[in-house]
């Protein structure tokens, strides 16, 4: 019989025991295989889980553009995907595994865990019943302006809010992007540190950060726009 692939929300920079709902916990436990985006990463998160056996006992393998180790590991057992950080799959390795899976027939469950998406867009104040997740922008300046505004036109005409996300050395390169671009009445979250002691979520219009500008620095943040 084929195993399950457990889709495992990682930590955002905590204690596993914090951000993860004892249930994950205890099903991450009686796993024995994992496929990860980064073994170190993986071995200290799964230390932090407390799993009940030696790291050395564990199967852990790299995800790479051939799945097919994890698929045959997966006609026979279960098996754990693990990103570094939040979700796999979204803005993260997996996706590639989990579509084997279906094309396989072997069962697919996501675990409870922290979304950092998600968490910015419950803390945001913006429209959550119309957004859509843009992953990152483009790094060259002309092209990211255009982008920009491309999502302020969407944004206003849809009503819906726009979510984005940059590699955290260029956050205050984008975040003057935007406050170049955009129009001063529309709405923008930054949400850094998630689920952290440092977390800090906080909307403004653009007229308004302009007034007070934040550096954000190198904390990864989930940028929220919504244009009105």
């Amino acid at each position: 019989m084929p195993g399950t692939l457990y889709v495992i929300p990682s930590t955002l920079g905590g204690r596993a025991a914090e951000a993860l709902p004892g249930s994950s916990l205890d099903l991450i436990r009686t796993l024995k295989c994992f496929a990860v985006e980064n073994a170190k990463s993986a071995r200290a998160f799964l230390n932090d889980v407390g799993m009940p056996c030696p790291m050395q006992d564990l199967n852990i393998s790299t995800l790479g553009d051939d799945v097919s180790p994890q698929v045959k590991i997966l006609k026979v057992t279960s098996l754990g995907l693990l990103s570094e950080a939040g979700c796999p799959a979204i803005a993260d390795p997996g996706a590639g595994l989990v579509e084997a899976a279906h094309r396989e027939g072997i069962k697919v469950v996501p675990l409870v865990g922290p979304s950092s998406i998600v968490l910015a867009l419950m803390a945001s104040g913006l429209e959550g019943q119309r957004f859509a997740f843009c992953g990152y922008l483009p790094r060259e300046a002309a092209a990211r302006t255009r982008r920009i505004a491309e999502l302020e036109r969407r944004s206003r005409k849809e009503a819906e809010t726009q979510i984005f996300i940059e590699t955290p050395y260029r956050n205050d390169a984008l975040l003057g992007a935007l406050l170049a671009s955009c129009n001063s009445e529309t709405l923008l979250c930054l949400a850094s540190d998630l689920t952290l002691d440092s977390e800090q979520v906080k909307t403004r219009t653009i007229g308004q950060w302009r007034g007070g500008r934040p550096v954000i620095g190198k904390r990864p943040t989930v940028f929220l726009l919504l244009a009105r």
